[in-house]
């Protein structure tokens, strides 16, 4: 598992580990769901759903890589 260090300020940093207390998580644990949250995955795993879409739709990498784009920015309110 990659480690990955960063500056917050102390109010911040506070309020985070506050946050995880509350919900019985780990700060680690906080971000990965703040992250699944926001839709950042590992790239693999969307390339191999819009591949497995692409492939049953018939449709060019291009046209489906549109599609999931269009979706996604959709899915998040652009």
């Amino acid at each position: 598992m990659a480690r990955l260090t960063i500056t917050l300020s102390d109010p911040r940093h506070r309020a985070l580990k506050e946050a995880a207390a509350r919900r019985g998580r780990s700060i680690g644990e906080l971000i990965e769901d703040s992250l699944d949250f926001y839709g950042i995955k590992p790239g693999d795993s969307v390339e191999a759903i819009v591949e497995r879409v692409r492939q049953a739709s018939r449709l060019t990498e291009d046209e489906a890589l549109q599609i999931a784009t269009e979706e996604t920015r959709a899915a998040r309110g652009q």
